[in-house]
């Protein structure tokens, strides 16, 4: 059963809001060099009624923006007029990275790495503080959105510490096909989030730099879906229930035994059997070609986009699911081609935004 705060006074930034209220509030950061002040925009919305206190934070890392359009499309959602307890939706955390198409913060640290943080600690590690003592503090649950890196895709998929309880519910209700039963990093904000007792899954999809419109789509769904799991929007009659993610508890990367031009043979959720071939990495001038094979049975989660590789670069992320791939592929062909249809067609009544 998802925790319920009573509807008391909600203080953020300094700023009081009532329930009923829907308020812009900006947690002022250190300025750029340039004397510009900068902020962490947090868009809160008090439902009427009591219930869960839910943040869904995107850019952590500032070059994935996939997230900063699912929660633009969310904060529009007519489902938020039956709210119940309280939304805090932070689409630019890393404002830094994001303003600079950057990754990391200007000190070169990475954000995810960085809480807690401190109030006197570097620049990253204050942004940090910041974060946890004005957001994740007074939240009940979180959804962290996040991408690959530069010139690298995610399959849609969940990650979560499966022990927790509630985690596992809402990585179950959230309704893409793959979930990772993922070790949590030191310094990581589900690292942070879990010391002070606060469930939170982290959403991957898509590549750094780009708007994916299959990805966004899913990912404003499957926020609405979580939303109504916890109890804070009325479950949906007329919507078809979603088959939950098959889980996976071990990951590999792949890695170009030589430097040279990729060609990739496998997709993004395609089922690949130990021993495939997944790609070659050819010499330029067409001396030799030296493939590279997938060391186990699973499904493609992640992959370059490069088509030029060194020796040791990761190229694809596989995910180990043993004798269940064939039930994995049948997921992700029934995602697929949902959210194709999707693309094309109209948007479906109950995920239009209030315009």
């Amino acid at each position: 059963m998802a925790a319920v705060l009573k509807n008391s006074e909600l203080v953020i930034g300094g700023v009081s809001i009532a329930p009923g209220e829907r308020e812009l509030i900006d947690l002022r950061v250190a300025p750029m060099y340039t004397h510009d002040d900068l902020s962490i925009n947090v868009q809160v919305l008090r439902g009427r009624r009591p219930g869960p206190t839910l943040f869904i934070s995107a850019a952590i890392h500032g070059d994935e923006i996939n997230g900063v359009e699912i929660i633009r499309r969310l904060l529009q959602h007519k489902a938020l007029k039956n709210l119940r307890g309280n939304l805090l939706a932070i689409p630019i955390v890393n404002v830094y990275g994001f303003l600079n198409h950057t990754r990391y913060l200007p000190d070169g640290r990475d954000l995810n790495r960085s809480f807690p943080g401190s109030s006197k600690g570097s620049l990253t590690g204050r942004v940090a503080h910041t974060f946890v003592k004005e957001v994740v503090k007074q939240c009940t649950h979180g959804i962290d959105l996040h991408t690959g890196a530069r010139h690298r895709s995610n399959f849609p998929q969940i990650r979560a510490d499966l022990d927790d309880e509630q985690a596992a519910e809402m990585t179950r209700a959230f309704g893409v096909p793959l979930a990772i039963d993922a070790k949590i990093r030191d310094g990581s904000l589900r690292d942070c989030a879990g010391d002070l007792g606060i469930p939170v899954i982290l959403y991957e999809a898509g590549e750094a730099l780009r708007f994916e419109e299959v990805y966004i789509r899913a990912g404003v769904r499957g926020i609405i879906n979580v939303m109504r799991s916890i109890g804070m929007l009325p479950v949906s009659r007329s919507r078809k229930a979603h088959p939950e993610p098959i889980i996976s508890n071990e990951t590999t990367w792949v890695r170009a035994g030589e430097s040279g031009v990729l060609r990739t043979f496998a997709a993004l959720g395609d089922k690949v059997s130990e021993g495939q071939t997944l790609a070659i990495v050819a010499d330029p001038l067409g001396a030799s070609e030296t493939p590279i094979l997938a060391p186990s049975s699973g499904v493609v989660i992640g992959r370059t986009n490069l088509p030029l590789v060194y020796e040791g670069d990761a190229t694809f992320h596989i995910a180990n699911y043993g004798r269940r791939a064939s039930a994995v592929e049948r997921h992700v062909e029934q995602f697929q081609e949902a959210h194709a249809t999707d693309e094309q067609a109209p948007m479906d009544p109950e995920d239009a935004p209030i315009v």
